[in-house]
């Protein structure tokens, strides 16, 4: 039975506060007990929503919202015709739209900037420092300093604007309204990259050429089913570059929506100065981080080819020169540059589009599909609206060939009648007209009362009749209003098309077949590891002119291999990691130096120290790893092995376990284990099962007691044992035989 409770206790037990109470903390005042996920609905989602529709992700007419803004603010200022104004003075006008600060519109207004070079399509057209998006380090100079106006290309963006062919919305503080998309006569989404980082979702759209991306839209009208990689093979990025064309993944673009283009840089060869000038870089990377990382290859020894490198970008674009050391191959050079720097790099698509205010991510098909129903759209609007006006003005033209009848009777009624507002009303009688049109004629000057003037006018309502019924049709016939959009399509090809900039490569996987990684001289050498971490590689002529090896103070050598100048080398470290390399990535050296410290030359992480140095030439046969609890891991080597030739693998093996030793043995062998309880075990490495997996705890070798532990593993055929029988078993795990006396000696030796 449960203790009551006292009047004492149950005062002093805390009570759980329940949902709406309000509780008081001190120093905190009084606080309200509301559920986490309220709080997330309430503060976090609109935010997120935010974010999502009106800051990050681009619509159907291809513009964010800040993008849109700013080209609206300059339509309005007259800069589609007239000549350049000051950037502060567009900057400050655009803050009517967007109250986002001045730093920010600026740094939009930058990026379409001819100048800046990171649109395939400008829209505007800049003078003064814009900056150089392939530049990491060169920054544009201040509004102030600058001047823009729009593009021509704009006129395609803005046409019809005034003619209800999209919706107009107030601004932040109602004082004026703004177009919530823009009725561009291309598919300006597609036109130009965009990249937007929004709250749990992202897009990343590439460019493609504006002439093809023309023709591709009028060929999906024209048949929805049709090759889009006929007109359009693939995208085109300002910055020009090599497209290496994968049609697996540039089906999944066109289709999905989500891809990898893989863009290399463009170089020539100048023989004369035996240099190689890159004139052209993949759209996502910079100079700078082109230069830091062949710095950093070079400092590691990884690239011996290169005597100096500069960047000479000038007005004439963007060139980074390589002068080569004497004899070398320059196509060989690119080669391991593409692989090893950011020369080479994809283009992550992920064409993630807001239609309707839902993001979506579409192929190009599809997004191409929605911006043909938005176009239609559009012209439907302004088909309507063009109808509406002419069918107004025939309707006052009607009203003024009413009166052309008898013009002295329409004097005779205004004169005559003594009351202003009876003027209309009795024309209205008068002619059998409606007050819309007694207005009109009412309006009419004195001086425009003739036969003249009249008969001009209503010479107009033949024209308007056709035209009124040619709209008519157009609304009443899908197929018409196609054919406008087509042709808006053809015109627009023709005025503004160019020439590709980035050259497609279709035969590049032959060209590259069998390369992998760069060729490396094969020839003998000796290679030390010492306990400390340092490693010496050495060629046998240097090892037989060789005196004693220089180490460090308590140093002393751990492993020495004979192997050849281009194996591969595996150090494994305490922190279940390996590190991998070629032997030839370290400099041949003499027994009178102290050679390299691993963690430093191969970046290890803090506090990371290598324990074992495995040699292999094609990853075959198996890693050990012995656990002090008796247990071991069999793994293939070539579970190391990785296509992408990785430095760094992590889950080397179990961290479950402490480690006891590892071993490397290229082909199976018998193993000696002994125990700090003076046992020992041969056990052939056969009878080990083997596991799949890299950081496998591995299975029961030998039985310990308690507190006992794996001491010393080795291979059997360095031990002199006078009956070795004792110590083999046939099956595992088993617990060893005693060291006898006489294997004693020679055992501690090796322990």
């Amino acid at each position: 039975m449960a203790k009551k409770q006292t009047k004492k206790e149950r005062k002093s037990t805390p009570v759980r506060p329940q949902l709406g109470d309000e509780v008081e903390i001190l120093s905190a005042g009084v606080v309200l007990h509301t559920p986490i996920v309220d709080t997330l609905e309430s503060n976090y989602m609109p935010y997120a929503m935010s974010v999502i529709v009106s800051r990050a992700l681009p619509e159907i007419d291809g513009f964010k919202p800040a993008h849109r803004k700013l080209l609206y603010t300059m339509y309005e200022m007259g800069l589609l015709k007239g000549a350049r104004t000051k950037s502060a003075n567009i900057v400050g006008s655009t803050m009517h739209l967007n109250p986002h600060g001045d730093a920010a519109i600026y740094d939009t207004m930058v990026r379409m900037g001819r100048g800046n070079e990171s649109l395939l399509v400008p829209y505007v057209d800049s003078k003064g420092n814009f900056g150089k998006a392939y530049s990491r380090d060169m920054a544009c100079a201040a509004s102030r300093y600058t001047e823009a106006k729009l593009e021509p290309v704009c006129e395609e963006l803005f046409r019809d604007i005034d003619k209800d062919t999209v919706d107009f919305v107030p601004n932040y503080d109602g004082s004026t309204t703004e177009p919530t998309l823009l009725p561009v006569t291309f598919p300006t989404i597609l036109a130009n990259n965009t990249l937007g980082i929004a709250v749990g979702m992202a897009s990343n759209i590439c460019s493609f050429n504006l002439a093809e991306l023309c023709q591709a839209t009028v060929a999906l009208m024209k048949d929805e089913n049709t090759d889009l990689s006929v007109p359009l093979p693939a995208p085109d990025f300002s910055g020009g570059g090599q497209i290496l064309y994968d049609a697996a993944e540039m089906e999944k673009v066109y289709e999905q929506g989500r891809g990898s283009i893989k863009v290399r840089a463009v170089y020539r060869y100048e023989k004369e100065g035996n240099r190689i000038e890159v004139t052209q870089i993949p759209p996502t990377t910079t100079v700078e981080a082109i230069m830091d990382k062949i710095a950093d290859l070079v400092k590691a020894g990884r690239i011996k080819e290169i005597s100096d490198m500069r960047d000479e970008t000038d007005l004439n674009g963007l060139k980074l020169t390589i002068d080569l050391k004497r004899g070398q191959d320059p196509d060989k050079l690119m080669q391991k540059l593409y692989r090893s720097t950011p020369m080479e790099d994809s283009f992550a698509c992920n064409f993630n589009v807001l239609v309707g205010g839902q993001p979506r991510v579409m192929g190009v098909r599809e997004i191409l599909k929605e911006w043909v129903a938005f176009r239609t759209d559009c012209v439907r609007r302004r088909t309507y609206f063009e109808l509406q006006g002419k069918q107004k003005r025939l309707h006052l033209l009607k009203g003024l060939e009413a009166i052309l009848l008898d013009i002295d009777k329409a004097i005779r009624i205004v004169r005559e009648t003594e009351e202003d507002a009876e003027v209309v009303p009795n024309l209205m009688i008068g002619f059998g007209i409606d007050e819309t049109q007694a207005e009109y004629v009412a309006e009419i000057k004195l001086r425009h009362l003739n036969r003249e003037y009249i008969l001009k006018r209503t010479t107009e309502i033949e024209d308007l009749e056709r035209e009124i019924a040619r709209l008519q049709e157009v609304l009443e016939s899908k197929s018409k209003m196609r054919r406008i959009i087509v042709d808006e399509l053809n015109d627009v090809a023709k005025k503004y098309g160019q020439p590709r900039r980035s050259e497609i490569v279709y035969d590049y996987a032959e060209e590259n077949e069998g390369e992998g990684e760069p060729a490396m001289a094969s020839y003998p050498v000796t290679l030390f590891f010492t306990r400390e971490g340092y490693f010496k590689k050495i060629t046998p002529q240097s090892l037989r002119m060789s005196g004693e090896q220089k180490l460090k103070e308590g140093d002393e050598i751990t492993q020495r291999i004979e192997a050849k100048n281009d194996d591969w080398l595996l150090f494994f470290t305490n922190q279940q990691q390996v590190y991998k390399c070629r032997a030839g990535d370290f400099e041949d050296t003499k027994a009178s130096v102290m050679g390299d410290f691993v963690p430093s030359r191969l970046g290890f992480d803090e506090g990371e120290t290598p324990l074992y140095l495995a040699v292999t030439s094609g990853y075959e046969g198996h890693m050990l790893f012995f656990f002090e609890s008796g247990k071991c891991a069999r793994v293939p080597m070539e579970s190391y092995a990785t296509k992408q030739n990785r430095k760094k693998l992590l889950k080397a093996y179990s961290a479950k376990e402490p480690l006891a030793a590892l071993l490397y043995l290229p082909q199976e062998s018998e193993l000696a284990i002994r125990t700090s309880g003076s046992r020992l075990l041969l056990v052939g490495s056969a009878q080990i099962a083997e596991k799949a997996t890299r950081d496998s705890q591995g299975v029961a070798v030998i039985t310990l007691k308690r507190s006992q532990h794996i001491t010393w593993v080795g291979p059997a055929e360095q031990l002199e044992l006078t009956a070795p029988h004792r110590y083999r078993v046939r099956t595992l795990p088993a617990a060893g035989a005693l060291i006898r006396g006489e294997d004693t000696a020679e055992q501690l030796t090796l322990g």
